[in-house]
């Protein structure tokens, strides 16, 4: 592995030159704010002369002459002379006040409102004052036009902020960053002795590549197994530092197909998947050409609230079930409201319902989430509300904040039935002439497979919310290409098709009603710049500021679109008998693998 290119990286144990690390238009401005943090100058120190003779002069002259105009105030009023007639004294005076209250505004306001913007407390004050500064200075000034793998080129990661701020404030400390490929050796051995933790390589060295590169490097010498076909080159590390993935080595490929257009509530949507599996986006593609051709797909949003249930103990089951009642009766909700409301702008509670097992109880909190998918927020309103029960159930035992009674990441009845996340139900009817044209079937031989196969056949097999085709194929590929979490395709794949023959049997009614949609576009994966693409070209990126929410719900709705296309092409498929040929055309290789690679 050649690390001796990346000894072109900036120390942090200086501040890097501007044409290095901010672009050249903002360099200057960039480098007064890094010097503001340690320069203890005031505007004060300008002055030359004593500044307590100065000072003794414009407090007496200020009080002084206030006293005056009071005096004289007074007497007009007590002599009825109107107060807009002056004499060349009170003129005087009134200048004189003008002008030593602008000295002193001026002297001590200035100090006054340097000292909050830049606080000289402590040195242990710096990482609270100033790191939302420096994050501007050092992160927010990345201004390349396109991400480094789409230029072609390797960007070096910008410099740690922390670390840039302990050596602003602190110039004695030693290098942190070795600059030489025998340096990198050196820490390649100490991880694998392991008197370096691998885990702490980012925050030692203050490079996320470079931490990626090492740890790559010292899990070959351990292991004895090459990682050589894992891309290292051409991605952000540091993008994902503390938020996405810990301990990175590389990342994997998958590629990102697009189906549609999708002619969705009147709108078109071009869907992107990433998947490894052939077939599928060529599938579902195959749907939204049939819908867009009988005229579009309509969908409702049922329900919105992301749910959290954790479990307490008591010593006995009366007591579990009188802090049920309390939690369930309505008198006491808007309390509890303001109580978990309180760990966000957007988090609030909609519902809780309670289920005892002995004398355990499980609280199912419900709240709405904005546009995140909300996991974070509905547990720290939890535990809001946890801390307040405990001042009238000191009694409880908190086991848990989460009792799986919620349920994330498995599937579970109450997600089928009470919804978690985005309910949604998407459907379209498909006129006659396109379910044999396009579909290659006819209208009943899709409602007799969809009776048998979706409905009794997943009820002999004893289904828990899967009376679909393949709803998780497409769930899955969205999410992926989206940055959603990929384990919640569990139950946001819950997923019932209905397919019913309308007006007189020519034309197909279908839908899918999907109770738990766990989506969102902010936070998480959906930061990261490919999945923010895809997010980009659905346009839900991001929050919706004019009505928050909106964002990750119409993702939803797009979503089960996606599902209700790939729902109608792959029973036509099945219907048709097309199944295997499709498949074994589009889903395997023609490549001859018998022959080793030259």
């Amino acid at each position: 592995m050649d690390l001796k290119q990346r000894s072109t990286k900036p120390h942090l144990h200086s501040i890097p030159p501007p044409s290095a690390a901010f672009p050249p238009s903002k360099a200057a401005a960039a480098a007064a704010k890094l010097v503001m943090v340690e320069d203890p100058s005031k505007a004060s120190d300008v002055l030359p002369l004593p500044l307590y003779i100065t000072n003794g002069v414009f407090f007496t002259l200020f009080f002084s002459v206030v006293y005056y105009l009071l005096t004289r105030w007074r007497e007009k009023i007590r002599n009825s002379t109107p107060l807009h007639i002056l004499t060349l004294s009170e003129i005087a005076a009134i200048v004189a006040f003008v002008a030593s209250f602008i000295y002193l505004i001026g002297f001590f306001g200035i100090s006054f409102v340097q000292s909050l913007i830049i606080p000289r407390s402590s040195h242990d004050d710096v990482w609270a004052a100033d790191d939302d500064d420096l994050d501007q200075v050092i992160l927010k000034e990345d201004t390349r036009s396109v991400p480094c793998a789409a230029a072609g080129v390797d960007c070096p990661p910008l410099p740690s902020p922390k670390a840039t701020v302990a050596a602003v404030d602190n110039p004695s400390i030693p290098p942190l960053v070795p600059t030489s490929s025998e340096e990198d050796e050196e820490i390649i051995k100490s991880v694998v002795s392991g008197t370096t933790p691998s885990y702490a390589l980012e925050s030692k060295l203050g490079d996320c590549y470079r931490a990626a590169a090492i740890r790559r490097e010292a899990l070959q010498r351990m292991t004895g197994k090459s990682v050589e076909g894992l891309p290292l080159d051409g991605f952000d590390y540091q993008s994902i530092l503390g938020q996405c993935c810990e301990m990175p080595i590389g990342y994997v490929q998958i590629p990102v197909g697009i189906a549609g257009p999708l002619l969705l509530d009147g709108r078109e949507y071009s869907i992107p998947m990433a998947t490894t599996e052939g077939c599928l986006v060529a599938s579902t593609n195959r749907g939204c050409k049939a819908i867009y051709a009988s005229g579009g797909a309509s969908s409702v949003l049922l329900k919105d609230g992301m749910t959290r249930a954790p479990v307490v103990r008591f010593g006995t089951a009366k007591r579990a079930a009188d802090l049920k009642f309390f939690l369930e009766d309505p008198l006491h909700f808007d309390t509890l409201s303001l109580v978990f409301n309180r760990s966000s702008r957007f988090g609030r509670l909609q519902s809780i319902k309670c289920a005892i097992a002995g004398k355990n109880l499980y609280m199912r909190f419900c709240c709405s989430t904005g546009d995140a998918m909300g996991m974070n927020m509905v547990s720290k309103g939890v535990q809001n509300v946890l801390d307040f029960l405990r001042n009238d159930f000191p009694d409880m035992d908190v086991i848990g904040i989460s009792g799986n009674f919620c349920s994330d990441k498995k599937p579970a009845a109450v997600n089928w039935i009470e919804g978690r996340g985005k309910s949604v139900v998407c459907e379209a009817i498909i006129k006659e002439e396109v379910v044999r044209k396009v579909l290659k079937t006819d209208v009943g031989s899709l409602v007799e497979l969809n009776m048998l196969k979706n409905l009794t056949g997943s009820a002999m097999a004893g289904a828990l919310g899967g009376f679909n085709a393949h709803a998780g194929n497409i769930v899955s590929a969205v999410y992926l290409a989206t940055g959603q979490d990929p384990a919640q395709n569990v139950e946001s794949s819950h997923c019932i098709t209905m397919m019913e023959a309308v007006n007189e049997g020519k034309d197909l009614h279908v839908s899918v009603t999907m109770p738990s949609i766990e989506v969102g576009t902010v936070g998480g994966g959906t930061q990261l710049a490919s999945q923010s693409a895809c997010l980009n070209l659905l346009g839900v990126k991001g929050a919706c500021k004019d009505s928050p929410g909106s964002n990750a719900r119409l993702l939803a709705t797009i979503v089960a679109g996606s599902v209700l296309a790939g729902e109608l092409s792959l029973m036509s498929a099945i219907a048709a008998g097309q199944l295997v040929n499709s498949h074994m055309k589009y889903n395997r290789s023609n490549k001859d693998v018998s022959k080793p690679a030259s």
